[in-house]
């Protein structure tokens, strides 16, 4: 072989190497490049979040005005700093406009290919004030009261709280997704039982739709987070629902498709006689873990199921945050723990200004870990 082809045979050979190398930097780039700020920037975050000394601190406060001045050295400060009165509820909507700041942090910092999660993790605070406006104006109670400060359509549901007829929050609706199923709700198509379940269905439609649409562990990550809020909910949906006796046909209906859990073992839920039984298929899950410290309480209280399930979801991402330090799960666990310290300190808040002593609201905060 002369030696001009065996040249031109390794100028190609180097071209190709050159080419898979620059190709692979590349994916490598795209893949973790642009999450190195925002969750360096995010780990500083949740390095500041309470520990169970600071929140048992925080208990002790006796009165609600000591404790905001327990706060002032906290990222809470700019919220709590100017309220127009001292009560437990202007305390809820400061931190409900601190949890709002964090998700439009979230929305700004993070890679647009993924910071759209977040836009759709927000609309969710829109499904539940929409859900818990209507519910309130069916019954004919205090809609506003159950409003939170969070979501994208805000403005629309204080205005749904504030419309004199039924009609008129459906005029509010006009032109969003919650417009169709609110309609066939005043045509008395669907109860409010399943508007709620509606509403719901179809916002982790749209979030599915979303984690199936990303590539590699982005895809890994939002699936598994995805799947295991869809199975909490379905799990103390049926749980509820067997507590009050409700058939499985009942029961079927107001479940969310998706979920890690098979057909099977759903079927088999549904059927059980009681929860004890429903408890007992779960041991054979990975969901077993949740159980082992709160079986004897969720007899009692299903919120104990949840607070646990919540609990094994936030311990979840944080693990997936190990095995890909550079991905959305970091973002997605701060999220998670924001979220449950906030609604720590609205709990004990309200202890404080029910008059509650800090003995036992140490102990009843420490029942939700």
């Amino acid at each position: 072989m002369e030696v001009s082809t065996i040249t031109a045979l390794m100028d190609t050979t180097l071209v190709v190497i050159f080419t898979w190398v620059a190709y692979k930097t590349g994916q490598i780039l795209w893949k973790y490049t642009p999450y190195s700020y925002p969750n360096a920037r995010i780990k500083a975050m949740e390095a500041r979040l309470f520990n169970e000394q600071k929140l048992g601190e925080l208990a002790e406060s006796k009165t609600l005005n000591n404790f905001v001045m327990n706060l002032e050295d906290s990222d809470y400060k700019p919220y709590l700093g100017n309220l127009p009165s001292l009560r437990a509820e202007t305390i809820d909507r400061a931190l409900e406009a601190s949890l709002a700041d964090t998700y439009q942090l979230m929305l700004k910092i993070l890679p647009k290919r993924t910071s759209a999660f977040f836009q759709l993790l927000l609309e969710e605070w829109d499904v539940r004030n929409i859900s818990s406006v209507v519910k309130a104006k069916f019954r004919g109670e205090v809609a506003r009261d159950y409003i939170h400060e969070l979501g994208t359509l805000t403005g629309k549901v204080k205005a749904m709280a504030e419309a004199k007829t039924l009609e008129e929050i459906l005029v509010i609706l006009e032109g969003t997704e919650y417009e169709d199923p609110y309609q066939r709700l005043l045509l008395k198509e669907i109860s409010l039982e399943e508007f709620e379940t509606e509403l719901y269905k179809k916002h982790y439609s749209k979030l599915l739709e979303y984690a199936h649409s990303r590539k590699a562990e982005e895809r890994e990550i939002l699936e598994e987070f995805v799947n295991l809020k869809i199975d909490k909910i379905n799990l103390v949906t049926i749980l509820r629902a067997k507590a009050h006796h409700l058939s499985a046909d009942k029961i079927r209906n107001s479940l969310i498709p998706g979920g890690k859990m098979n057909r099977k073992l759903i079927e088999t839920l549904l059927n059980v006689e009681d929860i004890e039984m429903a408890l007992a298929e779960l041991d054979s899950t990975e969901y077993s873990s949740i159980l082992r410290e709160v079986r004897e309480k969720v007899m009692v209280d299903i919120s104990a199921f949840e607070r646990a399930f919540e609990k094994y979801i936030q311990q979840r991402m944080s693990e997936l945050t190990k095995f890909y330090p550079l991905s959305i799960a970091t973002p997605i666990s701060y999220i998670l723990q924001k979220e449950w310290e906030i609604r720590r300190l609205k709990a004990i808040a309200k202890l404080i200004e029910d008059g509650l002593k800090p003995e036992v609201i140490k102990k009843i905060i420490g029942e939700q870990l």
